[in-house]
């Protein structure tokens, strides 16, 4: 089996597209991220064939807000399909309510803390507290953790600290934000390499462009995974 530390997103338009990548990419990768970009062009049923067909592990990326009632309804649909992991955004009341909702199955509720895409003066535009922007992350991963999260999704300059949290013992922590060593950033602002953030903290990554933009994606995703230190 693949190594699953290595969460590949499949960040392609539809379920063709999807299912031509993963082909491509062939066995060495075992774990795929599919993401609300997908949606409409068939990502559930690609998740589904993926997982029941193929034997992968499927990380379905919805960032979930809502009310609470409707949040549980929607982690309950997704829950029967017999996925690994699903996102909501990390407030508490959210994660609580997705939590419900995917109770008696095997799905792992992850709670989105600040996106890697955002700096500062984004968080400023938001309306969000003042504070730098670590620290913040780390507040919301600890209310997440709380509120019951399976883990977080934090990007690589968050793990080290979310780590070291008493309450992050036994959790996930997946970092998007991701690059080989040499690879182009990207919309992503706040990025490490591979083996770095793994060595700070982080179970999975996540990358998506440098492998599926690749002319051959199996070469690519093999070299990110001999980017990874040992178990």
């Amino acid at each position: 089996m693949a190594d699953d530390r290595l969460i590949v997103a499949l960040d392609v338009p539809n379920v063709v597209h999807g299912m031509e990548l993963a082909q491509r990419i062939g066995d060495a990768v075992s774990f795929y991220k599919i993401g609300l970009g997908m949606l409409t062009g068939g990502g559930l049923a690609l998740a589904n064939e993926l997982k029941q067909e193929h034997g992968k592990r499927i990380f379905l990326d919805m960032k979930f807000f809502d009310i609470g009632a409707t949040v549980e309804a929607a982690v309950r649909g997704i829950a029967q399909f017999d996925l690994d992991f699903l996102t909501v955004h990390g407030d508490p009341q959210v994660v609580r309510a997705a939590k419900e909702g995917a109770a008696g199955t095997n799905l792992k509720i992850l709670g989105v803390t600040i996106l890697t895409s955002l700096d500062r003066a984004d968080l400023d535009a938001n309306l969000i507290k003042p504070g730098a922007l670590a620290e913040i992350t780390l507040e919301r991963a600890q209310n997440a953790l709380e509120a019951g999260a399976d883990g977080v999704i934090a990007s690589p300059h968050e793990a080290a600290m979310i780590r070291a949290l008493p309450i992050a013992k036994g959790r996930l922590i997946v970092t998007p934000g991701v690059r080989p060593t040499g690879a182009d950033w990207g919309d992503q602002k706040r990025v490490a390499t591979p083996a770095q953030a793994i060595a700070d903290g982080a179970d999975h990554i996540v990358v998506g462009r440098p492998i599926w933009q690749h002319a051959d994606p199996h070469l690519a995703a093999n070299a990110v995974l001999a980017e990874l230190p040992p178990r």
